[in-house]
């Protein structure tokens, strides 16, 4: 008895440390004058399908119906007072969001896909993409849209060298105990920061991914042609993604942008 007892307990103690490791908020405090980038009222200053976006109670919503679906990935760009999409370099971005099914993403440093005029969905871009999913342990980790697709996972510090091959360099803690923070189905609140070749991304608080980027030649394709969008960015636009698949919604609000180095 005393054997099954102490085996038991042993066990639980084994799988304490990660469970209950807590972790402190290690977030940069929000910097003074962000920019916001919705009113909270109406779609002023973004352009996507009209069909699938909207805002609803202070909060800009992207919805596919059954009647309603999107014809693959599709985007909302920030276009501003511009009239085309807005370009940013390095900076700090805050907002918040939730959804409950599918993925979606916050696009940064992107860039806008040319597309033809017979195309059914002209608002398609290629960058960084922060993840967006009822996913704990998901949500959070840095892909790359229509390039090298994923690049960090959650927990990782990840350097990727010049010949374009990522390596995890370091730890920036348990990945259970990072993805215990987040608040499912709930609002997560993102900070994405980038300078230089050097991106971070915390949600509520936690840092989930650190990445040095060193990769500044295209790959090649089997074609023998340079690939597009395959190698990192260091400035583009802004999105909102929809992701392409069954019924689903999304929402972001409170979204603010500070430059860091105009």
């Amino acid at each position: 008895m005393k054997r099954v007892l102490v085996a038991g307990v042993a066990s639980v103690l084994m799988v304490l440390p990660a469970a209950a490791q807590t972790l402190e908020p290690t977030a940069p405090p929000e910097p003074p004058g962000m920019k916001p980038l919705c009113n909270g009222r109406d779609l002023a200053g973004w352009e996507g399908d009209p069909r699938l976006w909207s805002v609803k109670d202070g909060a800009i919503r992207g919805e596919t119906t059954l009647e309603n679906p999107t014809y693959g990935n599709t985007f909302l760009l920030y276009v501003g007072d511009q009239g085309k999409p807005v370009v940013f370099k390095d900076f700090e971005l805050r907002l918040s969001c939730r959804i409950e099914t599918g993925n979606a993403g916050v696009q940064y440093r992107s860039t806008h896909k040319p597309f033809k005029d017979t195309d059914r969905n002209k608002w398609v871009v290629a960058g960084y993409q922060a993840e967006v999913a009822n996913a704990p342990g998901t949500a959070g980790f840095l892909y790359h849209e229509s390039g090298r697709g994923g690049l960090v996972n959650v927990g990782d510090k990840v350097e990727i060298g010049e010949d374009g091959k990522p390596r995890v360099v370091g730890k920036l803690g348990d990945r259970q105990a990072i993805a215990s923070t987040y608040r499912r189905s709930g609002w997560n609140d993102y900070v994405i920061r980038c300078e230089g070749n050097h991106v971070r991304h915390w949600l509520n608080g936690i840092q989930v991914i650190e990445l040095i980027d060193n990769d500044t030649e295209p790959a090649v394709g089997p074609n023998g042609r340079p690939r597009p969008y395959s190698n990192r960015c260091m400035e583009g636009i802004l999105a909102l993604q929809i992701h392409a698949g069954p019924p689903m919604w999304v929402e972001y609000k409170n979204t603010r942008i500070k430059e860091l180095h105009p």
